[in-house]
Formats: structure tokens, C-alpha cells, sequence
């Protein structure tokens, strides 16, 4: 039996990458590409952690493999999809040290390509069944609308902050829109694999949110102490992690603002120290998430051979990361 997570997606990561490929390969092959192969490949080489995670809640609530695969793989679909957007929106020339796919085929074909895997992973899904289409469909357009909430432009940031239109409610709504929706769908279909109940599926739904929120407040923290090693931050930089700093040190907002503005871009001996504080609350509030995705399954989920990596998944997850 499996000892850890990191454990199970060795051994699961093997059939999902390949019927991730197969899926993608039959996609893409009727469409004329530049670069075929260079796309495939930068496509294909995710973790896929969020599709295992689907086969985790799947088998711990008594499902079968073949059941769970083809819906594991829809959420990878969704999270490449995503990803190609989400590059040529931020500028981003490489992905998983590979080029980016609109670097290889042009930024409008990119988003098309985008587009046509979405729309792919809803019609499998809705070839499964129509609960299954309807929870991909909800899934896409809630990530969608988490992309919407980024902020990127420094000028316009700055005066959302300055008219005090930035507060809590928003980093709450990016991490819980940009991450913890594809989380969270991706244990909901481990449930529907495993046609658990609609409790159990509401359950699993919650389980999977808080951990992908988690998993994005690491994300940040990472930028975070990347900055804080560089002392410095660039007005672009700034733009993206400041309703993350402003979340966590307000007292941060004269020294945001300040960087939107182009004032510099060095972090000064009391800004690095606001950082640091934002750091550490950020690890708080990681272990918060964490130990509030536990709560949701405490007391409902079967005990059995799965139930021990289950819980220990979410802290397995983070430390993945972190190590990645």
C-alpha cells in the first residue's frame, strides 16, 4: 500500500501522463501546427497533481481506476488550457523550462488552442454524464473569472488602491477563483468517479478547495521570499503580489503604491522587514488552509487503506512544492 501522496503519484503518474498524451496527441493531431511536437511537450510535462488527486478521493471512497481516469484527465486538460492563456496574458516566454505555447505558435492560434482544449474536456465530461459536464463547465468559468480578478496593469492597480477598492475580499476571491476551484473540481470528480453520494461529492469538493488555496498562498510565498533574497521588485512584480501583501501587512500600502508609481524597485531595510512579516503570516495561514481541508472530511470518509494518505495529502502537496 501507498505510504505517502508523493507515493501514489509515482504510481499513478505513469497512466495518467499516458492517457493525458494519447488525449492531447488525438486533439492536436488534426490541427496544422508549427511546432507539433515542441507543444506536445510543453503540455504534457505537469506534475499532474490535480488529476491524481481526482484518483485519490476516487479509490479512498471505493472507486476504480478506469472510472476516475478519463475525469482526472479532463481537469489536466483544463489546467493546460489555462496555463497557455495565462502565459501569453502575463508575457511569459517559458513554461516548465520549455517554450510557451504562444511563443511557438503565435499568441491568437495560442488562446485558440486554449480554447479548443476547454471546450474538449467539457464534451468528455458530458459524455460521462450530465452531472460531470455540468461540474468541468462551472469549473472553467469559475477559473476564468479568477483570471479576470488578476490585477496586472501597475496604473490601473495603483488607483483601485488609492480609491481604496482593494481589500480582503479580493485576494480571497483570486486564490479561491485561480486555484482552489480546479482543486476543489478535481476531488468532486474523484467522487462522481466513485458515484459516491452527493454528500460525499459537496465534501470532497471542499477538501480539494482548501488545499488548492493553500497551495496558491505557497505560490505567493515563494515570490515573496524570492524578493525578499533579491531586495528588489519591479512595478509588474509589484502589480501581481500586491493584493497578496496587502492581505497580510496592510501597513504595506504607502511602500505598494510607492512601486506602482516607479519609484524604485529596491526593497529598503523597513520594507524587507514588512515582507518578512508577511511571510511568516503567509506560512500561517497555509497551515490554516491546510488543517481546514482536513476538518472537511473528518468524520465522513470511509477508514480504509486510503484514508491514512488522504489526510496526510494536503502538508505532502505544500512540501512537493516547496522542494519543486
Amino acid at each position: 500500500m501507498f505510504t505517502n501522496f508523493q507515493n501514489y503519484l509515482g504510481a499513478r503518474k505513469p497512466r495518467l501522463d499516458d492517457a493525458f498524451q494519447k488525449q492531447l496527441s488525438s486533439l492536436l493531431g488534426s490541427i496544422p501546427l508549427k511546432e507539433t511536437a515542441a507543444l506536445l511537450g510543453t503540455l504534457e510535462a505537469g506534475k499532474k497533481i490535480r488529476g491524481c488527486l481526482a484518483c485519490l478521493i476516487s479509490d479512498a471512497l471505493g472507486g476504480v481506476l478506469e472510472e476516475a481516469i478519463p475525469r482526472a484527465i479532463a481537469v489536466e486538460l483544463i489546467q493546460a488550457a489555462t496555463l497557455i492563456h495565462d502565459d501569453f496574458v502575463d508575457q511569459d516566454t517559458t513554461r516548465r523550462n520549455k517554450p510557451a505555447a504562444w511563443t511557438l505558435e503565435g499568441a491568437r492560434r495560442a488562446v485558440l488552442i486554449g480554447d479548443v482544449i476547454f471546450a474538449t474536456a467539457i464534451k468528455m465530461m458530458n459524455d460521462l454524464g450530465r452531472e460531470d459536464g455540468l461540474v468541468v463547465s462551472e469549473a472553467i468559468s469559475q477559473v476564468s473569472r479568477g483570471a479576470l480578478h488578476e490585477p496586472l496593469d501597475p496604473l490601473m492597480l495603483e488607483v483601485e488602491i488609492e480609491a481604496n477598492r482593494i481589500n480582503d475580499k479580493l485576494y480571497e476571491k483570486i486564490i479561491h477563483l485561480k486555484t482552489g476551484i480546479l482543486f476543489g473540481t478535481a476531488c468532486q470528480l474523484g467522487a462522481l468517479a466513485a458515484k459516491a453520494d452527493g454528500k460525499f461529492a459537496e465534501i470532497s469538493f471542499r477538501y480539494g478547495l482548501r488545499i488548492g488555496e493553500a497551495y496558491q498562498v505557497a505560490d505567493d510565498l515563494k515570490e515573496v521570499e524570492q524578493h525578499l533574497g533579491g531586495r528588489s521588485i519591479h512595478p509588474g512584480q509589484m502589480a501581481a503580489l500586491a493584493p497578496t501583501l496587502l492581505y497580510f501587512v496592510a501597513d504595506l500600502r504607502p511602500f505598494v503604491l510607492a512601486h506602482l508609481k516607479g519609484k524604485g524597485q529596491g526593497l529598503d531595510a523597513a520594507a524587507a522587514e514588512f515582507f518578512q512579516v508577511a511571510a511568516k503570516l503567509m506560512k500561517k495561514e497555509i497551515e490554516r488552509r491546510l488543517q481546514a481541508a482536513i476538518s472537511e472530511i473528518t468524520g465522513s470518509f470511509p477508514e480504509n487503506g486510503y484514508s491514512a494518505i488522504v489526510r496526510q495529502a494536503p502538508w505532502d502537496l505544500i512540501r512537493m512544492f516547496n522542494e519543486s
